[in-house]
């Protein structure tokens, strides 16, 4: 197509509402030709607007340099004469299918952080890569940022290859390689595609079968879709830029998701309690049963009031959708305050006091592990603490830095962190709306960030069914005679560390000494537990938070049943402990059976860590699922430092001190007990 013939139209079409309408971001390496190829793209599309093309050509004249197709949208001036996309540019084109936002964002690297805000609003990307320099690490770490700010939808541009001879060995080792990488941290690419953005190869279309007429007859005839350039890559029989782009796919809309709708605040009118707020995504219906998080209480919607200053509702709406502002009123007069989440019960968020977050930082001060801030997420605000630095990349010189020491400003991370109690809110993935937030330190924002929840549990307590005619039954002995006729008071002794630590090893050889010296005894080990007592679970987070909930449970009885009872168990969630703690009343002892990862793996006695970096294992304590170690343990045994005699010598002195002199101080009491 010849540039006088391209069709000029607004660079911002009016979309009618049943046109579909997508953001996609363009990354890449600089000089790698983004702006090259989002300006061939608007040209040959005819979606430049009106006497743009001949505007740029002329200012190109006057300054005695060829015509750039990067021209057309690099508008600011100083771009031009700089050379380089510094600020992010937004410009509609559209296809037959549907309405596009192309975000052009700088890949060099003093401008990286505009680039991660372009991609944190996009729904796909392009990705270039230049076909005469191959795959630069740059390249890679681009591959990376779009990948931690969940755009999944990748198609990867080899461009200039023209500059190689469109040769097809030289883009197969450079998909080779990059696709290897992609896959490393979890990526598959839509598409890769070999490209000339200049010269117009493969933008629009791709003509790879065999015509009925020649190439030059085509040409020669008119034929649009015809070009000089359809014959350079054969072997590709792979889409064009412009077909890849329709064959992504839209993020379902705000109104098909779950509900989310976060209480702003709650007004009274005479005898009513009015709970407003701003419905984030899904939709609410006057009888819908609906859960409030993270208090946990359901309720019924009486009514949904609006502000209807002009009075052209006859009767109060019947139903209310994300983006509108209403108010709803309540079957039942329930606590709700603002920052709550209303939700139906069947897909409620998750309620959680740890997650995962990927975060911009943008705070003068570095985040370190053990930081505090206010983490702001809808209406609600959260204290949370890091409890972990996973890996950092710098955005000034995109270096990656595994377990780093802090986050420095401009610097984009993975941290681990805890809320105090717990948040409602659901993973990026699934819901933006609830899945972004904004940390805060002096009334400040210092940084953002999405959640991601993978490997982490809902803690949310699920309503079970119980009996409506259940009443306690007294055992009619007194916990101290049954202490007293044991010799030692009963109580849950919870072995947690890192598998490969030594509890199961170090449970086992306590038990057979308390046993040799009469004392009652038992051991609960999670293998023999999933063999019968937790056999209908998987090993989901939910699984395994279920798992642990049964075993502490259970371990409870055996202490009220006076014997000594003791758990081998990673529990890697501070949480869980806690709620086995609550079960055993009293008499819990926290026993932290420490050893760092290194000597874990270096042990491995079951071959698990081997199989979880193999990614045969999935959520892996210790290799990709975090592990909070106890702060305030009752007993910490460091096996790095300790032998199994010396470690069991320090349990059979706590269990002494705690368990048997208490029941000889009781006998030395006389009959008063």
């Amino acid at each position: 197509m010849k540039p006088s013939a391209a069709k000029k139209t607004s660079p911002q079409p009016a979309s009618s509402a049943q046109r579909e309408q997508m953001k996609i971001v363009i990354v890449g390496h600089v000089d790698h030709g983004k702006s090259t190829l989002v300006g061939r793209l608007f040209h040959d599309t005819g979606s430049l607007m009106d006497g743009k093309y001949e505007e740029i050509k002329a200012q190109c004249e006057r300054r005695g340099m060829p015509f750039e197709y990067s021209f057309l949208l690099d508008a600011l001036q100083a771009e031009r004469d700089q050379g380089i996309t510094i600020d992010t540019t937004q410009i509609w084109f559209k296809t037959a299918k549907r309405d596009y936002v192309i975000i052009d964002a700088p890949g060099h690297k003093e401008f990286l952080k505009n680039m991660v805000s372009g991609a944190a609003n996009s729904e796909a990307a392009l990705l270039l890569i230049d076909a005469h320099e191959g795959v630069k690490e740059q390249s890679k770490r681009h591959g990376y940022l779009l990948h931690l700010l969940g755009v999944s939808q990748i198609a990867v541009a080899v461009n200039k290859m023209d500059l190689v001879g469109y040769s097809e060995e030289k883009f197969r080792a450079i998909e080779k390689e990059y696709r290897a990488y992609l896959a490393s941290i979890g990526v598959t690419p839509t598409y890769i595609i070999p490209i000339a953005a200049r010269e117009g190869v493969n933008i629009v279309s791709c003509h790879p079968e065999p015509k009925a007429k020649d190439l030059k007859s085509r040409i020669a005839e008119g034929d649009p879709s015809a070009s000089p350039q359809d014959d350079k890559m054969p072997w590709y029989t792979g889409p064009s830029i412009l077909e890849a782009l329709d064959h992504f796919t839209l993020k379902p809309k705000d109104t098909e998701l779950p509900l989310r709708f976060p209480v702003q605040d709650v007004y009274k009118f005479d005898e009513r309690r009015i709970i407003a707020g701003r419905i984030e995504s899904g939709k609410i219906r006057v009888g819908d049963t609906v859960i409030f998080s993270p208090v946990n209480m359901k309720v019924k919607v009486s009514s949904i009031e609006w502000f209807d200053p002009a009075g052209r509702l006859k009767e109060p709406p019947q139903e209310a959708f994300a983006g509108q502002s209403v108010g709803i009123t309540l079957s039942e007069q329930i606590f709700v305050e603002r920052g709550h989440i209303c939700s139906h019960e069947e897909n409620a968020p998750s309620l959680t006091n740890i997650f995962r977050a990927k975060i911009f930082w943008l705070g003068g001060k570095p985040i370190e592990v053990g930081n505090r801030y206010v983490m702001k997420l809808n209406t609600s605000e959260y204290k949370v603490e890091v409890k972990e630095i996973e890996r950092v990349v710098d955005t000034g010189d995109l270096t990656l830095s595994e377990k780093a020491a802090r986050v420095e400003k401009n610097a984009v991370a993975e941290i681990v962190l805890r809320v105090r109690g717990l948040a409602a809110l659901d993973e990026f993935e699934k819901n933006a709306q609830t899945g972004r937030f904004v940390l805060m330190e002096e009334y400040r924002i210092q940084g953002g960030g999405i959640i991601d929840l993978k490997g982490f549990p809902d803690q949310r307590v699920k309503g079970r069914a119980k009996g409506e005619n259940l009443v306690a039954v007294e055992t009619r002995i007194d916990p101290r005679r049954r202490a007293i006729a044991n010799g030692h008071k009963g109580g849950v002794l919870w072995f947690t560390g890192l598998s490969g630590a030594g509890k199961t090893t170090l449970a086992l050889e306590l038990q057979r000494r308390l046993f040799l010296k009469g004392y009652q005894v038992f051991m609960l080990d999670g293998d023999n537990i999933r063999h019968g007592l937790c056999a209908d679970l998987d090993f989901s987070p939910a699984g395994r938070k279920e798992n642990i909930r049964r075993v502490g449970e259970v371990a409870a009885l055996f202490a009220q049943a006076g014997t000594i009872v003791l758990t081998a168990f990673i529990a890697p969630y501070k949480e869980d402990r806690d709620r086995a703690r609550v079960a055993a009343g009293g008499e819990f002892h926290s026993i932290y059976v420490k050893a760092d990862v290194a000597t874990c793996k270096k042990r491995d006695p079951k071959g698990l860590y081997a199989k979880a970096e193999r990614g045969e294992i999935k959520d892996f304590t210790g290799v990709n699922a975090p592990y909070e170690a106890p702060e305030n343990a009752d007993l910490v045994l460091d096996t790095t430092q300790f032998s199994v005699d010396e470690s069991v010598a320090k349990l059979l002195d706590y269990v002494e001190r705690n368990l048997v002199r208490p029941v000889v101080d009781m006998e030395e009491a006389g009959p008063s007990i």
